[in-house]
């Protein structure tokens, strides 16, 4: 009764109800249950899933993860830094939240995008992320791209990164990034 939204990882829901609580339910492991954080989990605003672990924002812009440990369910080691955030994207098995400062927090699996330490310091003024399976892309302000994760999932863009200039939007496979340009040019 009273969902406002509904979320999946691959065995698992979650739903925000109207009074912003959270109920989840399916594969305990992956999501299901979610007793653990309960407690935390009022006033939910957005909850994002990987394949197997869900990342709640709540209306305080922190955030609350639960699920399998190693697809994100735990962001302990970051919990910290996940203030003011605005928005989560996700991976199989990773999380990336933008922060309102335009800076990036990720957890969970770093072969899928969950350590973003190798190109933090290019993090700056995100506008976007969009992710495949196993990496993220970031559209930063000035219209250039931040990628990392898994190198064959779209985690390095170094071969077209010159070409990769006033970015508009970026569209995700499993695999592969497609990136639309100002000029209406598509890069891959």
């Amino acid at each position: 009764r009273n969902v406002r939204h509904i979320q999946a990882t691959y065995t698992a829901f979650a739903a925000i109800l109207a009074d912003g609580s959270v109920v989840a339910w399916g594969n305990s492991i992956f999501g299901g249950d979610c007793s653990e954080v309960q407690d935390q989990l009022m006033n939910v605003q957005q909850i994002q899933a990987t394949e197997g672990a869900f990342a709640a924002i709540l209306t305080d812009e922190s955030v609350v993860a639960w699920g399998d440990l190693g697809d994100g369910g735990d962001c302990s080691a970051v919990q910290d830094q996940l203030r003011n955030v605005r928005h989560i994207q996700a991976t199989y098995t990773a999380f990336a939240a933008i922060l309102a400062d335009g800076s990036v927090v990720a957890w969970g699996d770093p072969d899928c995008g969950g350590d973003c330490l190798a190109v933090q310091d290019q993090l700056r003024n995100v506008q976007q992320i969009q992710a495949t399976g196993c990496a993220f892309a970031a559209i930063l302000a000035d219209g250039s791209v931040v990628a990392w994760g898994l190198p064959d999932s779209g985690g390095d863009c170094s071969a077209v990164q010159d070409q990769l200039k006033n970015v508009q939007q970026i569209q995700a496979t499993a695999w592969a990034f497609a990136a639309i340009l100002a000029n209406g040019s598509v890069v891959t």
